[in-house]
């Protein structure tokens, strides 16, 4: 029986020069049961023949739509019944806030060999629990969208412009994020409107079960369930609670945006109470919007007037933890 199966997706860009090395890695090892994708719509058929072996773990090697996907599958396939395996993800995307806030960094392969190594220990000093986001346009019979991490505002603009312009000059990772990070604070500080930079945010309404609802243009808004948000904000004291999402708003204002640069250099962001800067935790959060975009997990969604964006957590899901 197979200790580790591994789910990769050859057309992620990551494993254009990672999977021959995996490939290798793999070969030979009757532990590894290594499955490979061509497209995210054969996760569903991938995660059926990966049930048949029992694994004790299930790693995802892709990128942001790989991990979405697999994600989603999972929870809604039910093919693992009641007792899925944990699941690691491997830090082979382009922002990696899933595997980080699990982690894993650095080499991706490196994080696969520490997860053969964990295989064959007791697991349960290492599993971690995480409830996912599930995205629906509040209209019975469709199947949710899951996934952990979800921008919109001026972050969702942010990383469609980091894709179409920034992504194809080929710099690292962290360069590109820093100069969209760079024409995002441009062109909302000093009202540039150019071609070369994000468009303004549009006005969105955000309403929390139990919280109240904010109403304003925010330059940033981020919904998500992993432990950490970005600039290493926590809506918390770092415990867990079940079952409420962490929501994270910056008003699109000149004052609130330099507060919240200030609380996230030193530290204070989601820590001090910041005018201008909404830290909240609910059960459902109901985006409300003129065409304005959101990503969960690197998928573009739109919230129109008639059809608002409605997301709720799940059931928490067991994860592995590489970081000891």
């Amino acid at each position: 029986m197979a200790c580790v199966a591994l789910l990769s997706n050859p057309r992620s860009t990551g494993n254009r020069s990672l999977l021959p090395r995996v490939r290798s890695f793999c070969a030979g090892r009757p532990d590894i049961f290594h499955y490979e994708v061509e497209h995210v719509g054969q996760i569903g058929e991938a995660l059926r023949t990966i049930a048949r072996v029992k694994p004790k773990i299930l790693v995802i090697n892709g990128g942001d739509g790989t991990v979405q996907a697999a994600l989603t599958e999972l929870y809604h396939g039910g093919h693992f019944g009641d007792a899925p395996p944990p699941v690691a993800v491997l830090p082979n995307g382009k922002t990696n806030l899933i595997a980080l806030d699990l982690g894993a960094a650095g080499d991706p392969l490196a994080a696969l060999e520490r997860v053969v190594e964990l295989s064959k220990t007791d697991l349960s000093d290492h599993i971690v629990v995480r409830e996912l986001i599930a995205l629906s346009d509040g209209q019975s019979g469709t199947r949710p969208t899951l996934g952990m991490f979800l921008g919109g505002a001026g972050l969702a603009d942010t990383i469609l412009y980091c894709r179409t312009k920034i992504y194809p000059l080929g710099l690292p990772n962290g360069v590109s994020h820093v100069l969209a990070a760079l024409a995002v604070l441009i062109s909302a500080l000093f009202g540039l409107r150019t071609s070369f930079l994000p468009p303004k945010p549009r006005p969105v309404r955000i309403s929390l079960v139990r919280e109240g609802q904010p109403l304003g243009d925010f330059s940033v808004f981020i919904v998500t369930t992993l432990e950490k948000m970005l600039l290493a904000a926590r809506a918390d004291s770092g415990v867990h609670v079940p079952g409420r999402m962490k929501f994270m708003a910056v008003e699109l204002t000149f004052p609130a945006m330099v507060r919240a640069l200030y609380g996230a250099i030193f530290g204070r962001l989601g820590r001090d109470k910041l005018s201008g800067v909404h830290f909240e935790r609910g059960d459902l959060v109901r985006i409300e919007g003129e065409g304005s975009s959101v990503i969960l997990d690197g998928e573009t969604f739109r919230a129109e007037r008639d059809h608002p964006i409605v997301l709720t957590s799940t059931a928490p899901v067991p994860f592995l933890r590489l970081a000891a």
